[in-house]
């Protein structure tokens, strides 16, 4: 029987929960913030605490005395919890603080590559200071992104066009990044159709998944504010609408490049997932950010669809024996729906009431930003309910999410438009036009 150390309560976590528990061998001990409902019915331990709580989290470890242990969040992975486990002899299938830089810090992700010689930034400036921001964004000619260095839950980016209307206002949000954090990266703006693609990383070999499209927008036709992300969708060819197989090659040897400098920079191996968030533009791909953690709701479209034992593949990471593995996703088409608070982002609603009503055959039901009480399921403040339809065609998968979404009743929202042909038309035009 393995027992394994889980972090986190949101839907990420309960989708890596079903995943390792397909393993009958396996018992899951989970840290949460709140009581997730799924997260809570396969776990046989549940420690209500922050998830970057290390005196609770090293109490609770020693108690249980897990076999491995798997950071969800990314903030116990910036905070150090992976280093702490293994103080206690415990390891982890998530990276340690200081290759956890990939994510925590958009400079050093940055500076790696341009260090290692690796393809896929765009033209970028790191500043530690005002002096010199306006010229180069004069440079960029109006077209510019600001990035906050820190973890700003996927929140900290500004684009020129979309939430900068002038220098001015860039200049402005790149000062307000430079008191809090110190330091602020601003960078071309890049025009092209953005998709996800995650790997298993041991630290030297990189193993990908089935790409993935996240829809970060608040609201339908791909408007509103920034958010964790509202919905995702998956092909069953492993593929996407608008990419050919050499731009996912050309993604993965940058993720391959990355995971070989991390090690030379470091000394440390990264272990666990290493989620490259790219973007393919007129002539070829370009990063845009790493995460050091599956991506929520990305992960929803790949682990349901695994056929391989998750509890093996983190025992290969930790054990840097990927290249042992045989990784095998099945041919599914998927799509994931969030069903979100009104008002979210910005002044999203606690506290209320939801109910889930009747949900379609073959739906996937994943639960987030909730707390169960005795008289049912609340509103924690952030997206609530994860829905993922899984059928042969996309068509088929939407259908089935968004019959989903519709029976959660409640203070929500979702966004209707993902994965449908309409949209997903909409981004092939797009790539179209670009690479002519």
């Amino acid at each position: 029987m393995k027992k394994i150390l889980l972090i986190g309560n949101g839907a990420r976590e309960h989708v890596i929960a079903e995943s390792l528990k397909k393993n009958s061998g396996v018992e899951l001990f989970v840290v949460g913030k709140t009581k997730n409902p799924g997260l809570y019915k396969l776990s046989e331990g549940y420690l209500m605490a922050e998830v970057s709580d290390k005196n609770a989290i090293r109490e609770f470890a020693l108690k249980i005395k897990p076999d491995f242990a798997i950071l969800g969040p990314e903030a116990p992975i910036a905070h150090g919890i992976a280093d702490m486990l293994l103080e206690l002899e415990i390891r982890s299938a998530s990276p340690l603080k200081t290759v956890g830089r990939l994510e925590s810090s958009k400079s050093f992700t940055r500076d790696l590559l341009q260090k290692y010689g690796i393809k896929g930034n765009p033209l970028f400036k790191v500043f530690f200071s005002e002096d010199g921001i306006e010229d180069f964004l004069k440079k960029l000619d109006g077209n510019f992104v600001i990035k906050a260095d820190g973890l700003k839950g996927g929140k900290g980016v500004k684009v020129s066009g979309d939430h900068l209307q002038s220098v001015k206002e860039g200049f402005s949000y790149a000062k307000e990044c430079l008191s809090e954090g110190g330091r602020v990266v601003v960078e071309e703006k890049l025009i092209g159709q953005e998709f996800s693609l995650m790997s298993f990383c041991d630290g030297i070999d990189t193993v990908q998944m089935p790409a993935v499209q996240d829809h970060k927008r608040a609201f339908e036709g791909d408007k509103g504010p920034n958010t964790g992300g509202m919905g995702s969708y998956s092909c069953g060819n492993h593929l996407l609408p608008f990419l050919n197989s050499s731009d996912i090659e050309e993604a993965a040897n940058i993720t391959q490049k990355v995971a070989n400098a991390l090690f030379q920079e470091t000394g440390t191996y990264f272990k666990g997932v290493m989620y490259g968030g790219f973007i393919a533009v007129k002539d070829g791909i370009r990063l845009i950010e790493y995460n050091a953690r599956f991506g929520d709701p990305e992960v929803m479209n790949v682990l349901p669809i695994m056929k391989t034992d998750f509890a093996e593949i983190c025992e290969a990471i930790i054990e840097r024996k990927l290249n042992e593995m045989k990784i095998e996703f099945e041919n599914k088409a998927t799509v994931c729906k969030y069903v979100v608070p009104n008002g979210y982002p910005d002044t999203p609603v606690k506290g209320e009431k939801i109910d889930i009503g009747k949900m379609p055959d073959g739906v996937k039901v994943y639960f987030a930003s909730v707390d169960e009480k005795e008289d049912g399921l609340y509103l924690a403040g952030s997206r609530a309910v994860a829905v993922v339809g899984i059928s042969d065609e996309l068509e088929d998968a939407e259908k089935i999410a968004q019959q989903a979404v519709e029976a959660v009743k409640g203070p929500v929202f979702f966004r209707r438009d993902i994965g449908t042909n309409e949209l997903i038309e909409k981004r092939i035009e797009m790539m179209k036009a670009i690479r002519e």
